[in-house]
């Protein structure tokens, strides 16, 4: 009864409060602008007309960032939102969804995930996935295929593939092949699709992310899997968004499907205004963030995700959010309400009828589906949860049943340019006339397709140069796409880029090339050598490690002097029994060694000792490969001169440290690629050139002189400036290409002889006579070969770092620790001899012995020769005459001391003052022994 009394009121405070904010929210963390402003856009227009209207609340993260999204779902929650809508990225999405059912706030998705982690948490309104492969399903069913290939790119989109492979299981009677494909996380494709093509299978059913997915058919298309015997299904449902020109007229079958037309007219109203919110949020830096018919299958199902959530809070009069924080442990009491009112709820959108199961799915869906030809997409049946798939194909036009024989003896105009190497004025003593007065790259191609097409043809020359470009003054298109498009000429060639704005307007072959966009510039100058170039063979954390070493065996071979009884020596050979013994391994002499090994010019300080001749050797060996590694490396730095780069890529150029002017073609692809590009980057290098006209040039060639004797770096097709740098000494080219496109031959929209001049281009390619073609007309014709590539057979020199030598500090730090452990039991054994011979406590030596080590007093030890300290004393008076013996014997050793020059042969010199100190303390150590 109290429950219900508080869910009362609950329903009456929602009711009264009628002027606060409705405020829905939403994280985005898709690395851009469009999922915010489509949750934007959908906000505004589910406020229209509404008293009461809904703010949106959006708070951008990371991808992936998981803190990130959580402090954003806090935030969101401090707002009192009666909503969350995302994220996109599927571990934060998860995270955020924990805190949704926690709290229990509704949470809206749209993208692909398999399950839910509680039943009322969350609505989904991508399709569940089970629904989603019955789709291709029954369109491989319906296509008859005994085999194909599933080519996917992770384990995360294998649940998508569910009915798909139950086909296996079908009792139909007869056994369908079913192969599989990973992706690798690269972008070259190449080897697994040469493994398709190997294992002889036609059909392929492609799963992969939109970005790569072009990358992939181009690549299969290389490899020569895209011809008429191959056929292709796309489950990506943006498929209708990718470029599709190049595969038009490959032969292939290939079908996708999509939710909606693209060319409606509320999608193309809506995709006005999510480029107009686009625009406001980048501060009008990024214009057209959605092409024509760009708009996704996730920007779409954000809109109906909001107008769906919007309609069931307008139906239950709702006006305020759940009051909860992340710092308390209350929830919305209505969350659970408001969820399972969105899942009753149904309303057709943009993605056709939503409505969901009782599990918070979208299973009943209904797609179109299409296949691609000569002339774009065509729609060739639908699909939907009810009745399946059902086929609507249109009869194919005549001008795509018409073949190769379409050209023989058929006589076209050729269009190109004067524009080397493609079509150049051939160099003859004789009057030439005709086609016999060209030579070049693209006139050799045309040539081919003439003997492989039997066709004749005629060369026309585009005098001015243009290629053509639309004039937005005129309204009309100029240069060679003009003529091609008022019937002048048949064909154009030459490096004609295939663009998105000409492919609407003619139609091009396959590539015959493929490039780049990169930049051309002065060769890199010659750096003067470095003062201090000796330092840099290593490099600094090598040289800390050696400085390091150096003093560390250096004060390993002055303790190890003292700890081995073999290091202290008899300094007067004369006498078999003295009262001291001196020990070479003062510290400056340990520094002294190690350093005459290091200059390789040795000492006269030679060890004795096992442990210290062990650990000597290892340093001898340390720095016999330090020194060879430095040598040989020191050779390579003074012989390799290094280059002063000024620009090693775009963006150096587009900071321009160094005021560097750069340009490229007026009106020309570059210039276009730059204009329409979406890259803050590339926008804001296009408003530089823009604001700079006089740095735009007419043709390649003057653009060539300006980098020769100007400060000026000018954009182009990376295949024009390897043909310069082949001929001109001065300039290389600069950097990576910026984009990846390709020259092919313009004709006339929807000709029928685009098929035919594609199939005989990919015929050459795989014969390599295209690749020969190249080689002959950059690197030998016409001065090819000129310059000699030093950049290829010369680098900077490296400094050899800890991986290159880490194995001899290993080798040195292991022979070091074993010195030590052999000099430790040297002094053990000696102590223990001395032990028995003197009749002491070896422990009681063994500490004096220590105890004289570790005093560093100096390098003079006296001798001890003492009974057990156990004895009984006698009397009184013979420790009084004791004390007298042991005074006469201090000044008979004082008056023994020889001097430094009676000692000059010896190398172990010390003072008398020290030898004399040594003396007293050894007669003292005496005095305390004796009974």
């Amino acid at each position: 009864m109290i429950v219900k009394l508080k869910f009362i009121f609950v329903i009456l405070e929602c009711l009264i409060y009628v002027n606060g904010e409705r405020i829905i929210g939403a994280i985005c963390d898709d690395g851009n602008f469009l999922n915010h402003a489509t949750f934007d856009v959908a906000v505004e227009a589910a406020s229209r007309n509404e008293k009461n209207a809904f703010v949106s609340s959006v708070v951008k993260t990371s991808p992936g960032d998981i803190n990130e999204a959580e402090l954003a779902m806090c935030s969101l929650l401090e707002q009192n939102i009666l909503g969350v809508f995302g994220p996109q990225t599927r571990n934060t999405l998860e995270h955020v969804q924990s805190l949704a059912d926690y709290f229990e706030i509704p949470q809206i998705i749209t993208e692909p995930i398999e399950i839910l982690n509680r039943n009322w948490s969350a609505v989904s309104l991508y399709p569940h996935h089970n629904t989603y492969s019955q789709v291709f399903a029954d369109i491989i069913t319906m296509k008859g295929w005994t085999e194909f290939t599933i080519i996917y790119e992770g384990a995360e989109l294998l649940p998508f593939l569910n009915n798909i492979v139950s086909i296996e299981d079908l009792g139909s009677g007869e056994e369908v092949s079913i192969k599989f494909i990973q992706l690798p996380g690269d972008a070259d494709y190449r080897s697994q699709l040469k493994n398709i093509k190997v294992s002889g299978s036609l059909n392929y059913v492609v799963i992969c992310q939109l970005k790569n997915l072009l990358n992939l058919l181009e690549q299969a298309q290389q490899v020569g899997i895209m011809s008429d015997e191959h056929s292709y299904l796309i489950m990506n449902p943006d498929f209708q968004t990718i470029n599709i020109s190049p595969f038009k007229h490959g032969g292939s079958n290939v079908t996708g499907i999509r939710f909606f037309d693209p060319e409606l007219k509320e999608i193309q109203e809506l995709i006005i205004s999510i480029n107009g919110k686009v625009k406001e949020l980048s501060d009008n830096q990024l214009t057209d963030a959605i092409k024509e018919n760009g708009l996704t299958l996730n920007l779409a199902l954000m809109y109906d995700s909001v107008m769906l959530y919007t309609s069931a809070i307008k139906a239950m009069s709702l006006e305020y959010g759940g009051n909860v924080t992340c710092d308390s442990d209350e929830t919305w009491n209505l969350g659970s309400t408001v969820i399972n009112y969105v899942r009753t709820n149904e309303i057709d959108g943009l993605t056709g009828l939503i409505k969901f199961n009782e599990e918070g799915f979208r299973t009943d869906i209904e797609v179109e589906v299409f296949e691609v030809m000569a002339h774009g997409l065509e729609k060739v049946g639908t699909w939907n949860s009810e009745d399946g798939y059902t086929l609507s194909r249109k009869v194919i036009p005549v001008a795509e049943e018409e073949g190769t024989d379409s050209m023989k003896g058929k006589h076209f105009i050729v269009i190109t340019a004067l524009s080397a190497p493609y079509g150049m004025l051939k160099e003859s003593s004789k009057k030439l006339e005709g086609n016999d007065r060209y030579e070049g790259f693209g006139i050799e191609i045309i040539e081919e397709l003439a003997k492989m097409n039997e066709f004749n043809y005629t060369f026309d020359i585009q005098t001015d140069g243009v290629y053509g470009s639309y004039d937005a003054k005129i309204g009309k298109w100029t240069g060679m796409m003009e003529k091609i498009m008022d019937g002048r000429a048949d064909f154009a060639i030459t490096d004609l880029t295939i663009t998105a704005a000409r492919q609407k307007v003619v139609d091009f072959t396959s590539p015959f090339m493929n490039l780049g966009i990169t930049i051309l510039f002065k060769k890199p100058s010659k750096q003067p050598p470095d003062l201090f170039s000796f330092i840099s063979p290593f490099s600094y954390a090598v040289w800390g490690y050696l400085t390091g070493a150096y003093v560390g065996v250096s004060a390993l071979l002055f303790l190890l002097g003292r700890f081995a009884p073999e290091e202290w020596q008899n300094p007067y050979p004369c006498i078999e029994e003295p009262e001291t013994l001196d020990n070479q391994w003062t510290l400056a002499n340990s520094f002294w060694f190690t350093l005459g090994s290091v200059l390789t010019q040795g000492s006269e300080i030679a060890p004795i000792a096992l442990s210290t001749r062990m650990a000597g050797s290892l340093w001898w060996f340390f720095t016999l490969i330090m020194v060879s590694s430095y040598t040989a490396n020191l050779a390579a730095f003074l012989t390799v001169e290094s280059k002063f780069y000024a620009i090693k890529s775009v963006a150096d150029l587009s900071n321009n440290p160094y005021d560097i002017k750069y340009g490229a073609k007026k009106g020309g692809a570059t210039y276009g690629f730059f204009k329409e590009s979406d890259n803050i980057l590339y926008h804001k290098m296009y408003q530089y050139m823009d604001e700079h006209p006089d740095l735009m040039t007419q043709t390649n060639e003057i653009g060539l002189e300006r980098v020769k004797n100007e400060n000026y770096a000018f954009l182009m097709e990376s295949t024009s400036i390897e043909y310069m740098v082949e001929r001109n000494c001065d300039v290389a080219r600069v950097g990576g290409m910026l984009d990846s496109k390709g020259y092919g031959i313009a004709m006339k929209k929807n000709s029928p002889y685009r098929q035919p001049m594609s199939e005989s281009i990919l015929q050459l390619q795989e014969q390599g006579k295209i690749t020969r073609m190249k080689d002959k007309w950059w690197k030998e014709k016409r001065g090819g070969g000129a310059c000699a590539d030093d950049d290829a057979s010369s680098g900077d020199a490296q400094p050899l770092v800890l991986a290159n030598v880490g194995g001899v500090f290993i080798v040195l730090a292991v022979g070091s620790g074993l010195a030590i452990v052999c000099a430790f039991f040297e002094m053990i054994v000696n102590v223990w001899f001395i032990s028995r011979k003197a009749k002491v406590p070896f422990l009681e030596e063994l500490k004096a012995e220590l105890m004289f080590v570790f005093s560093f007093s100096g390098d003079v030890k006296p001798v001890r020769h003492r009974e057990s300290s156990d004895t009984s004393t006698d009397s009184k008076k013979e420790n009084k005459e004791d004390d007298e013996e042991s005074q006469e014997e201090e000044n008979d050793v004082t008056n023994r001391i020889p001097t430094p020059s009676q000692r000059s042969s010896h190398s172990r010199h010390v003072s008398h003052s020290r030898r004399q100190s040594n003396a007293s303390y050894m007669a003292k150590v005496r005095k305390s022994s004796k009974p």
